[in-house]
């Protein structure tokens, strides 16, 4: 199978080399400045190991490629927000012996939050779902950093919205020889709607910096327990903490790479670049959809996801709001809400 990872940035450009690492063919979407790096001087990875340089295809979309192979995949990590123009990019492009992408190739939606395969399945009639967690830089264009050991990360795999085939079997295959754990289930959502309460803390993060003096961890202990209290109401499973620690052990823990800090996650990645955008409507947003939809307030998931955005849309610093201001604001909506 071929490889065609729509969105090189930190996990599409970490999956992408690794698979290429273990001798798979793999082309690599991106935009910009990052595809010409990519097309210029190849994906340059670093891992723990080691840093490598992967002469990969670099296209910006499938009009660069002709007619798409039959045995395609698409690994679809662009970030949430920008899923719907890949989808209508990509989702027509023809597959020889007729056909479009939409109609005949799987497409696997490497990406937080659980929106991208809704998304998806409205486009495309095979639709798989990864729980992605692996941690990932990408902040130079045509570099990106993974600093997991001794597994680059964990994938679970499973068809959307449930059920599991031969060829996610094929693909976690494929993943298993190329760093990665790649667990094939039947229930892909419990663990995606596990990763998501972990990334509740993304927009805490991106705004007031790393999560580790004992305000932050509080006050991410309020939103996640916040983001818990909606899915209970809503009745959606999810894997428990406990049962996420004793899966994953000490398979992808994160160790420091020369020459490759790791700053912050995902969001903070997006206000270090400057793109103007960020993932917070389909991570806290989606704790606050599901709020309004069961009756559930959720007051801290809201700020952080009004601040993310205003964040991004200004521009502003990454963690430049004070830990201590952002609590005060979060106790304020709090406050507003039981005066209501």
């Amino acid at each position: 199978m071929r490889y065609i990872i729509i969105g090189a940035g930190a996990v599409g450009g970490a999956i992408g080399g690794r698979l290429a690492g273990s001798g798979h063919e793999v082309v690599l979407v991106a935009r910009g400045a990052h595809h010409a790096a990519l097309r210029d001087g190849g994906l340059r990875l670093k891992v723990p190991e080691g840093e490598y340089t992967y002469r990969l295809r670099a296209v910006t979309g499938p009009g660069e490629l002709g007619e798409l192979r039959a045995d395609d995949v698409l690994v679809l990590a662009v970030k949430t927000q920008d899923t719907v123009t890949a989808l209508g990019t990509w989702g027509p492009a023809p597959v020889a012996g007729g056909g479009t992408a939409a109609e005949r190739l799987p497409v696997f939606c490497a990406q937080n939050g659980v929106e991208g395969q809704r998304l998806a399945l409205r486009v495309f009639r095979h639709v798989y779902g990864v729980c992605v967690w692996l941690p990932a830089t990408y902040l130079e264009p045509g570099v990106v950093s993974a600093g997991g050991a001794p597994l680059t990360g964990m994938l679970h795999l499973g068809r959307h919205p449930r059920g599991t085939d031969a060829t996610v079997r094929l693909v976690a295959a494929d993943l298993e020889t190329s760093h990665f754990e790649a667990p094939v289930v039947p229930d892909v959502a419990r663990w995606q709607y596990a990763k998501l309460l972990s990334n509740l803390g993304n927009a805490l993060e991106a705004v007031a910096g790393p999560v580790a003096d004992e305000a932050a961890v509080t006050l991410f202990q309020r939103v996640r327990a916040e983001g818990e209290a909606v899915l209970d109401a809503a009745g959606i499973a999810y894997a428990s903490v406990e049962e996420q620690r004793a899966l994953r052990g000490h398979k992808v823990d994160l160790v420091p790479l020369d020459g490759a800090p790791r700053g912050g996650g995902s969001s903070w990645q997006s206000l270090s670049r400057g793109t103007g955008t960020i993932e917070a409507d389909y991570l806290n947003g989606e704790i606050a959809l599901l709020g309004r939809l069961h009756g559930v307030p959720t007051p801290l998931n809201d700020l952080l996801q009004r601040l993310a955005n205003t964040f991004a849309r200004e521009q502003r610093e990454p963690g430049s709001l004070p830990v201590g201001e952002l609590v005060r604001l979060a106790d304020e909506a709090v406050a507003r809400l039981q005066q209501a």
